[in-house]
C-alpha cells in the first residue's frame, strides 16, 4: 500500500508537467506515445527501486534501533542514577570515624574508610596445644571455631572498642583507642591482653600474629624493621638475642594516608620466648591466612636447642625482583599472660605529645568507656527502668556488637537483568554497613540494614545517616538497588557461587522507611537539625527513584495489588517455590507462582513507603500529595479486607493460584543409579483463592505496620489468634508460622530444613511488639487487649533471649518455637539485637 501512494504521486507529477501547452507533429504522435510507455515504465521500474531502497533502507534502521536499545536496556542494569551522590565525597568529612573495626569478618582487624587501604589484623595459636599438622590458627571469625564467646562488651562507633575472645584454654581481651590530629585521620593504639583460663595454663605458650597488609588493588609502600636493628644485643648471648627476630615497627606509605608508622611493644620482656617476622607478597587480602602459614618454619636455636614454629623473615618468590613486600607480619610468641600493644602514627599528626600506649592508653581508654556508659543510659534508661547491673551488660554487649560490627566495604556487585545473557559488573562503589552476623554474613544486607539501623538511630543518628547515605548511592537508574552487597575479595571469598549474582527485579522490603519513620515521626521541624535537613535533600531524589522502582516495578495485576518477583515457576524440588526478595525466604506463599499473586507483605511494605514519603515532603517542603493520597488508598481497610481478607479463615491472606495438597516423593530408582532427589507431587489441581490455609508473620503485616483502623473487627480477630497456643504463641516468642499450616516446620526441599516455617525470629516480634504497643495507647475497643498481649510479648521475648546467652554466650539467628533454644547462625548481634529497645521500650 505504501509503494502505491508514492507511484501515484509520481505520475500525478508527470502529469502536472504534461498540462503545459506543447504543439505536436502529426508524426510525433506514436512516438509520443512509445516514449509516453517508456517514460511510464522508467518512473515504475525508478518507482519500484526507491520502494525497496526504502524499504530495505526502514528495515535496517529498525534493526540498527533494535540492536541499540537492547544495548541501552542491557546497561540500564549497571547504570548508577545521576542524582548527586548522598555520601560526602570525602571519608575526611568524619575524622573521628576515619579509621575503625571496619572488618567484621576476622576476630581483630584495624581498616581505614579509604577505597584502597591499609589493613591491619589478628592471628594467633597456642603452640604447646597444637596438634601436627593443624594449629588451630585463628583469624577469621568461624563458627567452627567453636570458641565459647567472642565479642564486643563496648563499643561507641566512634573512638573506642573493647572486646572479649573466650577461646578453649585463653581469654584474649582485644581493645583500641583513636586520636585525632593531623590531615589522615589521626592515631590509634590496639592492644591485645592474653590470660589464661585456668591456673595451671599460667606460663603456657601463646603465640600472637599483628599483621599489616593492603586492600584489594591497594598500592603503597611498607617496609619492615626488625627489632634486633633497633637494639643492644652486646650484653646478650646468642640464646637471648634470638628471641628478638621479630619487628620493632613498619614504616609505611600509602595515597591517602601519607607517611605512617606502625611500632610493636611488648608489656613484659622477660615473658617472651620468641619473636620473628614475615615480609613477603599476597595476591589478596583473603589469603593472608594461607600467605602466613605457607611462611611458617621449624626452627631450632642452635645454643638451646629449643625448636619454635616460626616466621621465615623476607620471603619472595623467585621471580619477584622488585621484592617489595604488600603483607608483613610480626610475631609474639611469649608465658601467659602476654600483652602485645600496636601503635599506629600518622607521620601529619604535629605536636603528638606522649606516645599512645601504657599508662596514657589505659587513661583515654578509661574515659571513653566511661562516656560510653553515661550516654548508652541516657539514652536508653535501664537502669531506671530496673534491669539488674548483669543484664545492662548483656544490652550493652547487643548494642556494642551491632554497631562493632560495622564494617567498610569497597568493590562492585555481579548483577544480571532480564535482557543480560550473562551477569555483568556492577560500579565500583564504598558500602559504610553494619552486618548480620560476623561469622556468617559479613556483608551487607538491605533489608537487615533498615532493622539495624533502627537502634543505630537511637545511639548516634549521624552514623545511621551516613549508612544509609552509602546504601542509596549504590541505585541504579532504575532505581533498584541490589539486595545483597559481597564486595572486596574478602567477602566475596566467602559466598558460594550461587548467591553472588543479583537480579534487578529483586528487591528486599524497604525497611529504611521504617528508620525514617522512627527519626521523623512526631517530631517538630524546628527540632531538626540543619545537617539532618540537608541529608533528607540529599537523599531525597534517590528515595523518589527507589519508591517509584517499588511501586512501578513490582505491582500486582489490580490497582492496589503487588507481588514478589524472582519466584520459580518451574521448580521440581521445591515444596513451595522460595520468595527469597521477600526477606522470607521459604514462608509458604501460592503453590504455584504465576502474575496474578497478590503478596500482602509487599502491599504493607508500600503503604509504610508512602506515608514515609508524604512525611518527609512536607518536612523538606516537597511535594507529597501523590504520596499522601496512595498512603489513603492503600490504606483504606476497605479495599485492604477485598484483596487480603479471608471471611471463610477469618484472617488476613496471600492469594494466588494455590493447592494445599503438595509433598514431597521420591521417583522409583532405576537400578544400579543413584537415589533420585524428591520432587514436588501435587495432588489436588490448584486455584486461584486465598492462601488461608496458612497463618504466620505474613498474616500480620496489616496489624504491623499499623494500618489497621482502631476499632477494625479484623484487628480484634487478629489480637484473638495472636495469643492461640495452637497458632503463633509461644512462652519465646511468636512462631513464624502457625501449627495448623500445611508447611509449618516442613523441609522445602529434600536438603533445605523449614527456615520460615515455625522458628521465632526477633525482628518481627520486634515489628509485632511495637504494633501491640502503639494499639495499647490509641483508644479504642481492642485497647486493652493490645496491652496485656504486648506486655507478655515482651517479657517472653526479652527472658529467653537473655536465658539463652546466658547458657550459651551468643546471641542467635532464630530460636526453636518447642523450646526457645538458639539455632541457626551465631553470633547474630543484627537483627536480633533488637531486643535491647524491647528492654527500654523507645519504638520511636
Amino acid at each position: 500500500m505504501t509503494g502505491g501512494n508514492k507511484k501515484l504521486h509520481v505520475i500525478g507529477a508527470s502529469e502536472t508537467k504534461k498540462n503545459r501547452p506543447k504543439v505536436l507533429k502529426s508524426s510525433d504522435h506514436l512516438t509520443h506515445s512509445h516514449n509516453q510507455g517508456v517514460s511510464t515504465l522508467n518512473i515504475s521500474r525508478k518507482q519500484h527501486n526507491g520502494s525497496l531502497y526504502t524499504g530495505v533502507g526502514v528495515i535496517a534502521i529498525s534493526v540498527v534501533s533494535w540492536f541499540v536499545y537492547q544495548g541501552y536496556l542491557e546497561t540500564r542494569v549497571n547504570s548508577p542514577l545521576t542524582e548527586n551522590k548522598v555520601a560526602f565525597p570525602s571519608s575526611h568529612d568524619f575524622p573521628e570515624r576515619y579509621w575503625g573495626s571496619f572488618r567484621p569478618g576476622v576476630y581483630f582487624g584495624m581498616k581505614s574508610r579509604d577505597t584502597h587501604s591499609l589493613l591491619a589484623g589478628l592471628m594467633w595459636f597456642m603452640p604447646d596445644v597444637a596438634a601436627a599438622g593443624n594449629l588451630n590458627l585463628r583469624h577469621l571469625c568461624d563458627q567452627g571455631d567453636n570458641l565459647e564467646q567472642y565479642g564486643w562488651k563496648e563499643h561507641d562507633g566512634r573512638n573506642f572498642g573493647v572486646q572479649v575472645i573466650i577461646d578453649k584454654f585463653i581469654q584474649l581481651e582485644t581493645s583500641f583507642v583513636t586520636k585525632l590530629g593531623g590531615n589522615h585521620g589521626g592515631d590509634w593504639t590496639a592492644r591485645i591482653q592474653v590470660e589464661p583460663r585456668m591456673k595451671e595454663l599460667k606460663g603456657q605458650q601463646v603465640t600472637l600474629y599483628f599483621y599489616l597488609t593492603l586492600d584489594d588493588n591497594g598500592k603503597g609502600l611498607l617496609q619492615p624493621i626488625r627489632m634486633i636493628d633497633n637494639m643492644d644485643t652486646s650484653g646478650m648471648d646468642a640464646s637471648e638475642s634470638v628471641k628478638f627476630l621479630g619487628l620493632s615497627a613498619v614504616h609505611g606509605h600509602t595515597e591517602k594516608l601519607g607517611d605512617f608508622r606502625v611500632s610493636f611493644h611488648h608489656a613484659n620482656q622477660q615473658s617472651i620466648v620468641h619473636t620473628a617476622f614475615l615480609s613477603t607478597t599476597v595476591a589478596s587480602p583473603h589469603l593472608v591466612k594461607d600467605a602466613l602459614q605457607s611462611g611458617l618454619r621449624l626452627m631450632e636455636d642452635k645454643r638451646s636447642k629449643e625448636r619454635h614454629i616460626s616466621l621465615a623473615g623476607a620471603l619472595f618468590a623467585k621471580e619477584d625482583n622488585l621484592k617489595q613486600p604488600n603483607f608483613v607480619v610480626h610475631q609474639v610468641t611469649g608465658k601467659l599472660p602476654l600483652q602485645l600493644e600496636i601503635v599506629y602514627e600518622s607521620n601529619s599528626f604535629a605536636e603528638r605529645g606522649i606516645l599512645l600506649r601504657g599508662e596514657v592508653y589505659d587513661a583515654l581508654l578509661q574515659k571513653y568507656r566511661e562516656q560510653f556508659r553515661i550516654q548508652f543510659e541516657s539514652k536508653f534508661r535501664l537502669n531506671e527502668k530496673g534491669f539488674s547491673e548483669e543484664e545492662q551488660d548483656f544490652a550493652k554487649s547487643a548494642m556494642s556488637n551491632l554497631v562493632g560490627g560495622i564494617g567498610y566495604f569497597y568493590g562492585s556487585s555481579k548483577v544480571q537483568s532480564v535482557h543480560n545473557k550473562e551477569p555483568v559488573p556492577y560500579w565500583n562503589a564504598p558500602l559504610y554497613t553494619a552486618v548480620p552476623s560476623r561469622s556468617f554474613f559479613p556483608r551487607g544486607f538491605l533489608w537487615d540494614e533498615g532493622f539495624h539501623n533502627l537502634i543505630i538511630s537511637q545511639w548516634d543518628r549521624e552514623i545511621s545517616f551516613d549508612i544509609m547515605a552509602h546504601w542509596f548511592d549504590l541505585m541504579n537508574v532504575e532505581g533498584w538497588i541490589p539486595r545483597e552487597q559481597i564486595l572486596g575479595s574478602e567477602a566475596r571469598a566467602r559466598v558460594p557461587d550461587e548467591f553472588v549474582v543479583q537480579r534487578n527485579n529483586q528487591g528486599n522490603p524497604p525497611t529504611f522507611f521504617l528508620v525514617l519513620d522512627a527519626m521523623f515521626k512526631n517530631r517538630p521541624v524546628r527540632d531538626i537539625g540543619t545537617l539532618e535537613l540537608e541529608q533528607l535533600n540529599r537523599m531525597w531524589p534517590r528515595l523518589v527513584s527507589w519508591y517509584n522502582w517499588f511501586n512501578t516495578s513490582l505491582h500486582g495485576s489490580e490497582p492496589g495489588t503487588y507481588y514478589w518477583r524472582g519466584r520459580d515457576t518451574a521448580s521440581a524440588r521445591e515444596l513451595n517455590p522460595k520468595s527469597l526478595s521477600s526477606g522470607l525466604d521459604d514462608y509458604p506463599r501460592a503453590s504455584h507462582p504465576t502474575t496474578y499473586e497478590r503478596h500482602l507483605d509487599l502491599r504493607c511494605w508500600i503503604t509504610l513507603a508512602a506515608k514515609v514519603m508524604a512525611s518527609i515532603a512536607d518536612i523538606i517542603g516537597r511535594e507529597g500529595r501523590k504520596y499522601h493520597e496512595t498512603f489513603v488508598f492503600l490504606s483504606n481497610n476497605e479495599l485492604l479486607n477485598a484483596q487480603h481478607w479471608s471471611e471463610k479463615a477469618k484472617r488476613y491472606a496471600d492469594y494466588g493460584l494455590h493447592s494445599s495438597n503438595v509433598t514431597l516423593r521420591r521417583p522409583k530408582s532405576i537400578a544400579g543409579q543413584p537415589k533420585p532427589d524428591k520432587i514436588r507431587w501435587v495432588s489436588e489441581e490448584p486455584t486461584l483463592r486465598f492462601i488461608d490455609d496458612t497463618f504466620g508473620y505474613v498474616s500480620l503485616f496489616p496489624l504491623i505496620i499499623e494500618i489497621l483502623q482502631p476499632d477494625s473487627p479484623q484487628l480484634g480477630q487478629l489480637l484473638q489468634d495472636l495469643r492461640n497456643p495452637n497458632l503463633l504463641w509461644t512462652k519465646y516468642g511468636l512462631r513464624s508460622l502457625s501449627k495448623t499450616s500445611p508447611l509449618y516446620n516442613k523441609r522445602n526441599t529434600e536438603h533445605d530444613p523449614p527456615y520460615w516455617r515455625g522458628p521465632i525470629w526477633i525482628n518481627v516480634n520486634y515489628l509485632v511488639a511495637r504494633a501491640l504497643h502503639h494499639y495499647s495507647v490509641v483508644e479504642g475497643p481492642h485497647q486493652t487487649r493490645a496491652l496485656l498481649l504486648y506486655n507478655e510479648l515482651r517479657e517472653n521475648l526479652i527472658t529467653n533471649v537473655l536465658r539463652e546467652y546466658r547458657k550459651t554466650g551468643y546471641i542467635w539467628e532464630q530460636y526453636n518455637d518447642a523450646n526457645g533454644a538458639g539455632q541457626g547462625c551465631r553470633p547474630f548481634t543484627g537483627w536480633s539485637t533488637l531486643v535491647l529497645p524491647l528492654m527500654s521500650e523507645t519504638y520511636v
